[in-house]
């Protein structure tokens, strides 16, 4: 048998955005690093995320669907889309083993961890947010494991789980801590972002509340703003026509770089969002996703407002003129900044990748198990 088989495998599941799919990737580059095999399974809106994923991860590809979007025809022809996924995942696990299986959560993931509960293989779900997403919930009780990115998270009634936070990828870790300069009269960064996808609210608000702060701010002001392709053109347009030195791109490849960089951070509070500004260690305003499953991004941003490193604005509540303030009491106020640049640093789990590699060796049988119980 080739030394290729004798390896550990690793199959990981993962939906189509960026907060199922970041994750995800930092768990094969420490796992890949350890020796193992990593397969990814996802479907063809996940493979647009798998670039930053190390090259020597094996991308597969599997038929899945959803019930919450669509026509009824689409609806309707959803479970036998998953079940061609199950079965086909089934073949593949029988020509080739894995050790343990990984779910991240979003519905690509349903037919690995299918098939895996099916088989009976060593199989975990990896839930970032604070509270569960259908597809992780549904399987919670068919897992061995249930490891959580946020704490505490919502849990079915009599699943238990392990707290070992939400991995970051490698380009985050390497930035973990960095130095901070706080905002002073000299130039400074903020980055603006909604998501793997960009938030049409962001470029809605925050334009007109930059263009409203004072002009010794303003003359400072270098603006990184992540916008959807349909909205960049005029988020450009107005930055440009106001006199506002702006970058506006529909994603960031470099969002470690710029985050580390940044004075602040504006975001929506996703897992993933969350965990690098924790980890990075930057003042941040968070405006949670209105109508996210059981509003679990207000609960994402729990840990920073508490720790006084963030300020959280409900979408509801979100104007020019409250976003113009909340933006001017940071970049006005360095030690206050700097303060809360330290509290978010608290928050943080740059370790949370080891740990969750842990657990997968763990259900390997090659290590014992580890993590906080609820």
């Amino acid at each position: 048998m080739s030394e290729r088989y004798r390896r550990p495998l690793l199959v990981i599941a993962a939906g189509g955005t960026g907060g199922h799919m970041f994750p995800a990737q930092a768990l094969a580059e420490i796992m890949l690093r350890r020796g193992w095999r990593v397969k990814l399974s996802t479907d063809a809106r996940g493979a647009r995320y798998t670039g930053g994923f190390p090259h020597t991860t094996e991308i597969e590809q599997v038929s899945s669907a959803t019930f919450a979007r669509g026509g009824i025809f689409a609806k309707m022809a959803a479970p036998f889309r998953i079940l061609g996924g199950v079965i086909s995942s089934m073949l593949d696990f029988r020509r080739d083993r894995p050790d343990v299986v990984v779910g991240f959560g979003g519905y690509p993931s349903i037919p690995a961890i299918g098939a895996a509960w099916m088989m009976k293989l060593p199989r975990m779900i990896h839930e970032q947010n604070g509270v569960p997403g259908r597809v992780n919930e549904k399987f919670a009780s068919k897992v061995d494991i249930f490891a959580c990115g946020t704490w505490p998270t919502k849990l079915p009634e009599g699943i238990e789980g392990i707290h070992v936070g939400n991995p970051v990828r490698g380009a985050v870790h390497e930035r973990a801590g960095a130095g901070y300069i706080p905002p002073g009269d000299y130039p400074m960064s903020v980055l603006v972002i909604g998501g793997s996808q960009g938030a049409r609210i962001l470029s809605d608000i925050v334009p007109p509340a930059i263009e409203r702060l004072p002009m010794e701010l303003l003359r400072n002001l270098r603006i990184s703003h992540q916008a959807r392709d349909e909205d960049g053109e005029r988020v450009a347009k107005y930055y440009y026509e106001h006199g506002i030195d702006a970058d506006v791109q529909p994603f960031f490849h470099d969002i470690p770089s710029l985050m580390s960089e940044a004075q602040l951070v504006i975001s929506r509070s996703g897992a993933s969002s969350v965990a690098d500004i924790s980890v990075i260690g930057r003042p941040s305003i968070l405006i949670p996703y209105a109508v996210a499953a059981g509003d679990h991004q207000t609960v994402n941003a729990q840990g920073l407002v508490d720790a006084g490193a963030a300020i959280r604005i409900p979408e509801i509540k979100l104007s020019v003129d409250n976003m113009a303030e909340a933006i001017t009491s940071v970049l006005t106020h360095p030690q206050g900044a700097a303060q809360m640049s330290r509290a978010a640093l608290t928050v943080g789990r740059p370790d949370a990748a080891e740990h969750l590699a842990a657990l997968v060796e763990e259900l390997a049988g090659m290590s014992p198990p580890t993590g906080e119980e609820q």
